[in-house]
């Protein structure tokens, strides 16, 4: 099931019996888990009904005795265990596989697994997915990251400008969790009518609209070295909120998606878009950054791409030479 269909059935109440939440990306395991513990019981009924337990201080053989009580004061029992992977599974599974295939109906029984997956190969897995709800999360690839951050404003009724959502997607990467808040922080403070545009990103998140690795990726693709040079001075006095590695991994991804343009068979705007993964609006700049970046030269970007990441990392630079410079050489080498 989808993140979104689970939160809806929690809303209904109608509940499963055992949640299996696990993999790599917590955001949409805390968003379950939260949904559960805030929704399933009032604040009265959870001082007799409700337990929140962590992996590490907790034992299978407690949680099992525990989900096979049964509710003093409400419908439903809900035992919720944080942290899951620090479980003693190799020990102590076989007595959860016991329970889950004898539940008790009115305990709702949360497993949040994190930062990895749950072996699929196991008895366990398959009871679970058989009586109850698996949910795995993902991690979000880093393409995928912007139409996220469109669709958390379609959700909620609003919109929010295509170049917007690239900025928080560069500035703010894959945390979920983190781009969750900034995208809150909009919600509440940018007006129901009003489209969430770059300047207000910049208002309420901090991140420069003028001043950002997706403005320099747009100064490079026009050929704009004034531009650059600007954008670069900014980055050399903020080095915090611009850090070379990340700077220069955006920009391997940019070009790297020039160069996929470069032999698209079908260069219309949907289709190059759908093919770049990227929103419609942008494809025009590929377009001309295609034109101002032939496939040779797109070779050679990407290599200077992948010999200044290693410098990043100390490997054949001087002593001296800081991050500020390796930009400005790494631009100029782009550019000319």
């Amino acid at each position: 099931m989808q993140i979104n269909g689970i939160l809806a059935d929690i809303k209904k109440r109608k509940f499963s019996p055992v949640y299996l939440l696990h993999g790599e990306e917590s955001y949409f395991i805390d968003r379950v888990s939260d949904a559960l513990e805030h929704s399933v019981l009032n604040d009265a009924q959870k001082g007799f009904d409700q337990t929140v337990l962590y992996g590490k201080d907790s034992s299978l053989v407690n949680i099992v005795n525990a989900a096979k009580r049964y509710p003093m004061m409400s419908d439903y029992q809900v035992i919720i265990i944080k942290e899951a992977q620090d479980l003693k599974w190799k020990t102590e599974e076989e007595l959860l596989l016991k329970y889950v295939e004898h539940l008790t109906p009115t305990t709702i029984l949360v497993l949040a697994y994190k930062y990895g997956k749950f072996d699929k190969r196991k008895k366990l897995y398959k009871a679970i997915e058989k009586v109850g709800t698996v949910v795995e999360s993902a991690k979000l690839y880093e393409n995928k990251v912007g139409d996220w951050i469109v669709d958390q404003f379609r959700e909620a009724n609003r919109n929010i400008h295509p170049q917007a959502a690239a900025m928080m997607s560069d500035y703010l990467g894959t945390d979920l969790s983190k781009i969750a808040n900034e995208v809150e922080k909009l919600l509440l403070n940018v007006d129901q009518q009003h489209e969430v545009t770059p300047l207000h990103v910049e208002q309420f998140i901090g991140i420069s609209k003028d001043f950002n690795v997706f403005e320099l990726q747009s100064a490079l693709a026009k050929r704009n070295a004034v531009k650059c040079i600007q954008i670069v001075d900014y980055f050399a006095a903020n080095p915090k909120s611009n850090p070379l590695p990340l700077v220069i991994g955006n920009l391997g991804s940019y070009f790297t998606k020039i160069l996929k343009y470069h032999y698209l068979p079908d260069k219309s705007q949907q289709s190059a878009a759908r093919a770049l993964g990227v929103h419609a609006f942008f494809v025009k700049e590929y377009e001309l950054a295609a034109r101002n970046f032939n496939r040779r030269k797109t070779f050679d970007v990407i290599h200077e791409l992948c010999d200044y990441d290693l410098k990043t990392k100390g490997l054949s630079v001087g002593p001296f030479t800081s991050n500020a410079d390796l930009l400005r050489e790494l631009i100029f080498k782009i550019l000319n």
